[in-house]
């Protein structure tokens, strides 16, 4: 009988922990964190205890402010650690059930605090005003208190505060059953190589055999995938449909006249920058057909098909990377940053803040995520290909972000706001294309880098936007009470990819359900923001590679402003206003010289 070439993922106790993330940075074991847990669950109380205080003056409110700031820091330690054992092994029912004692303890630490903002509000701008005149520990929270006046008419009684505190928790349940399915439960078949071996498909795995050359394990790749979505689709349907009507639910009870205006006003973003991201890509989506046919072109097809969006359009080239390799590669890449950020980049690559390698019920994907106090963390799901050495650019990129805005921010401050959380990661990513091309004179491996490129375009630009423009449309249809099925939501989706990618390509049935698989769709109206920061980010590499230094000293001024100011002022330092439609033309206006580029070479 033939032995069985099957190869299987390994579990992480069977993984090289040289590659692990040195999660005991955070905390050297589990009895350490659990002490902190009982010490933290114990002094909540403490906080509630300056319920109907704060009226008493500056003085009271500073005391309350400093030790909630004491326990937000050990709550959040408490709370990254047991959620990042959780991702080490999504099927490992110890730290499922840390992750959950520590949500729960969100929701005992929010209803503790629920009293803030509706007391603070009664008390009024006026008296507050006085108090900044009357005590100098006031200065700290000029801006929290512009943020909190600022958002007033939204923020309710202290019973209603208390009841949303706890409907949060079963909000909340709908993103973790979904994370549930898609990391720990959903098993996808096994597809046939070229030699009748059998090669396993995970998530980990299943862009790297999108970018194969034979189109039978692309195409076997590809079904795979949707045959198990496709079982699931009405059950993922009605998960997903919950997650709209959830966000329709606490927009409407805090007064916004959407649940795009409640995502976005947080930030203090206009509504208005998403729709002109979305109208401006509109306007040039024949650039994004272009790219269609070239492709079609450049692969010599009779028919071009959606499982044939990732193989480089560039034949007989490939660049392996290992992780070692792709270190080195990242690090002279950020190298026009400056000594200072390379030597910490450096350390942070070398020092354990990286879990490298996919291991069995590893959380899919990668992020970079860290509290307070603590370097960041990156999650990676390691492949030796270009794709993963961008990530590695990426994903430190939002670490290298965390690290200054930490060192230069109170904690208050610190974290920046999502719409700015990109920025970072893919500037990072510009420059590290610019340093590749032009470290090149080999013909195939310059195409290449510009198809490598020219795909950042399609799958951050576009296809980020046709992400945002689904959720437009399906949160628009909750919000307005029409149905949800997924019949509907298919439709719908299948439609989007036949307006961006045009006629030069077969639109295949299985495409549909994309939607039933993207993570970041239970974090509502995210994804744009991968688009307006890409724009952003590639004005910003441009400046500092031409020598700008003015443009570089903003740009250190923004990693390091936190929440200090709000996004769009905070790129403003760097010369860049997100407001206006240039950032996303000039982008657009790179992504189609490198088509004319690609277009000479082939």
């Amino acid at each position: 009988m033939e032995e069985n070439k099957e190869k299987t993922v390994k579990k992480r106790q069977e993984c090289d922990p040289a590659y692990q993330w040195h999660i005991q940075d955070l905390y050297a074991s589990d009895e350490a964190w659990e002490k902190d847990y009982e010490s933290l669950t114990s002094e909540i109380q403490s906080l509630a205890a300056y319920e109907g205080r704060l009226k008493e003056g500056s003085e009271v409110f500073v005391e309350y402010m400093r030790k909630k700031e004491a326990l937000m820091k050990k709550f959040e330690a408490i709370f990254v650690y047991a959620n990042q054992r959780y991702h080490e092994d999504t099927g490992n029912s110890f730290y499922q059930g840390l992750a959950g004692k520590a949500q729960t303890l969100s929701i005992q630490l929010d209803s503790a605090v629920v009293f803030e903002e509706p007391e603070l509000l009664a008390i009024g701008k006026k008296t507050i005003d006085s108090w900044f005149t009357q005590n100098m520990d006031m200065q700290l929270y000029k801006r929290y208190f512009y943020e909190l006046f600022r958002q007033q008419k939204h923020v309710l009684s202290k019973e209603e505060e208390a009841i949303l505190a706890d409907v949060s928790d079963m909000s909340a349940d709908v993103s973790n059953i979904f994370s549930m399915f898609n990391n720990a439960d959903i098993r996808f078949p096994s597809i046939e190589g070229k030699e009748g071996e059998k090669i396993p498909v995970s998530h980990g795995r299943y862009t790297l055999l999108l970018e194969s050359r034979d189109v039978n394990i692309r195409k076997s790749a590809f079904e795979s995938v949707y045959s198990q979505y496709g079982q699931y689709r009405n059950t993922l349907a009605a998960l997903y449909a919950a997650n709209l009507k959830n966000t329709a639910f606490f927009a409407k009870k805090r007064h916004y006249n959407s649940s795009l205006e409640m995502a976005l006003e947080g930030g203090e973003i206009p509504t208005s920058v998403y729709t002109n991201l979305i109208d401006t890509v509109h306007e040039h989506m024949d650039l994004m057909h272009r790219y269609v046919s070239l492709r079609k072109k450049a692969l010599k097809a009779e028919e071009l098909h959606m499982y044939d969006l990732y193989v480089p359009m560039v034949d007989e080239f490939e660049m392996k990377v290992p992780f070692s390799k792709a270190k080195e590669i990242v690090k002279k890449g950020l190298a026009p940053l400056g000594k200072e950020y390379g030597k910490v980049l450096s350390d942070g690559m070398e020092s354990g803040w990286i879990d490298v390698y996919e291991n069995e019920g590893k959380r899919s994907g990668a992020y970079s995520w860290g509290a307070y106090g603590c370097h960041p963390f990156v999650l990676m799901n390691y492949q030796d290909n270009l794709n993963n050495v961008f990530t590695l650019a990426h994903e430190m990129g939002h670490s290298m972000h965390s690290y200054y805005s930490d060192k230069n921010q109170p904690y208050i401050y610190a974290g920046y706001r999502i719409f700015v959380a990109e920025v970072a990661s893919t500037c990072n990513e510009a420059l590290l294309m610019e340093y590749l091309l032009k470290n090149t004179e080999e013909k195939k491996e310059k195409m290449y880098l510009i198809n490598y490129f020219l795909e950042q375009f399609k799958g951050t630009l576009y296809r980020q936007t046709m992400f945002a423009e689904f959720e437009k449309i399906t949160h628009e249809m909750a919000w307005n009470k029409e149905p949800l099925t997924a019949e509907v939501l298919c439709d719908i989706y299948y439609k989007l990819n036949q307006k961006y990618f045009g006629e030069d390509i077969v639109i295949d049935k299985e495409i549909a359900l994309e939607w039933a698989r993207i993570p970041h769709f239970y974090t509502p109206f995210y994804v744009y923001q991968y688009a307006t920061g890409y724009s952003a980010a590639i004005a910003i590499s441009r400046k500092i590679l031409s020598g700008d230094e003015k443009a570089k000293e903003g740009y250190f001024k923004f990693l390091s402003g936190g929440s200090s100011m709000n996004p769009i002022d905070l790129l403003r330092l760097c010369n860049v206003d997100m407001a206006a439609k240039e950032p996303i033309e000039s982008a657009l206006k790179l992504f189609g010289e490198l088509l004319d580029e690609m277009e000479e070479m082939l």
